[in-house]
């Protein structure tokens, strides 16, 4: 039900383009206002929750580690799951923004019952790691290659990534690869929700409803490319204006662009209210972003307020005598 819900919503704010762009004939108000209203959307709240994160106390190193810690010299320690200095947080962080480490070297939990009864069993999740970073790296790709609309000349790394893209030459115009991967990627994603039970019994509205978005804005995105052929001289003008801040809507383009670019402009919008916003929280995690030298400096608190304190000097003069009667050593005869 929780997937029904955000499917349809997907396909009424499609419909709304559509009805709004090719009947009603609202180009300008679908083709400008509204990535205009989305853009500063997207920007204002996406500095709103980084500051407010950058803000947020952090009062005791809590890194997650997962290797030795820094000790003795005759100790290996892990450097990179268990940093103590900048270069191996710096190291750490790469790895797992672009090779997503940690997801990699996760393990799944389940019950399985067999003759012998019920035991716990674990297996590997790299199907997911293998998918997640599919379609990680294919969207940036397709970003990147999306600058050939903005950019003029065109910078020579998009000329390449978009060479090396369709280096198989499949048809005319030539697949990309990264559609088919993103495509695929994004299915995935979608039937482990629905088809593992446990996954599905904790995923909500807020999980699918930006899978369906991207699926909405891959298809379409497809649809322009392999199947209704549209302007791109004009397309690129409308991007070129929205860039310069001399918006234009030449004629002749179809209802299809202009359903793409709602999508686009209504995932920018609710990127800051989302799950999605973890491309910036990442960064601000205090388990990841941290240095683990709690054994070589003493971290206190600065919001702990002052509190009277037993010493151990003065609980010994108070029962100096019944510890010495006690056989309990003492520092003072």
């Amino acid at each position: 039900m929780k997937a029904l819900f955000s499917l349809i919503v997907v396909l009424v704010l499609a419909g709304i383009a559509y009805a709004g762009a090719g009947l009603a004939h609202l180009q300008f108000i679908f083709g400008v206002v509204i990535p205009y209203l989305a853009l500063v959307l997207f920007l204002g709240g996406f500095i709103y929750r980084i500051v407010k994160w950058a803000n947020t106390p952090v009062p005791f190193r809590i890194p997650t580690t997962c290797g030795q810690e820094e000790s003795l010299s005759w100790i290996k320690q892990n450097k990179i799951d268990n940093p103590s200095t900048k270069l191996g947080v710096f190291l750490r962080m790469v790895l797992e923004v672009l090779c997503f480490r940690s997801l990699f070297r996760n393990t799944k939990t389940e019950l399985r019952v067999d003759e012998n009864g019920p035991k716990i069993g674990y297996g590997s999740s790299q199907w997911l790691w293998l998918f997640a970073l599919c379609f990680h790296w294919s969207f940036l790709i397709i970003i990147l290659r999306h600058l050939r609309l903005f950019l003029e000349p065109i910078p020579a790394f998009v000329t390449i990534l978009d060479q090396v893209d369709s280096v198989f030459d499949l048809g005319l115009p030539a697949l990309y690869i990264t559609d088919v991967l993103f495509i695929g990627a994004l299915l995935y994603l979608f039937l482990r929700r629905i088809v593992i039970p446990q996954v599905r019994y904790i995923s909500l509205a807020a999980d699918y409803f930006p899978l369906f978005m991207l699926l909405g804005i891959g298809t379409t995105g497809m649809l322009m490319r392999y199947a209704y052929r549209i302007d791109l001289v004009a397309i690129k003008e409308v991007a070129m204006g929205l860039v310069t801040f001399n918006p234009v809507i030449p004629s002749g383009i179809g209802s299809l662009f202009y359903v793409h670019l709602f999508l686009v402009s209504s995932l920018f919008a609710y990127f800051p209210l989302s799950k999605l916003m973890h491309m910036g929280g990442i960064f601000m995690s205090p388990t990841r972003n941290m240095i683990n030298n709690n054994r070589r400096v003493r971290h206190v608190n600065p919001w702990n307020y002052p509190v009277e304190v037993h010493t151990y000097e003065a609980y010994e003069n108070d029962f100096r005598d019944k510890m010495i009667k006690a056989g309990i050593p003492v520092e003072k005869e």
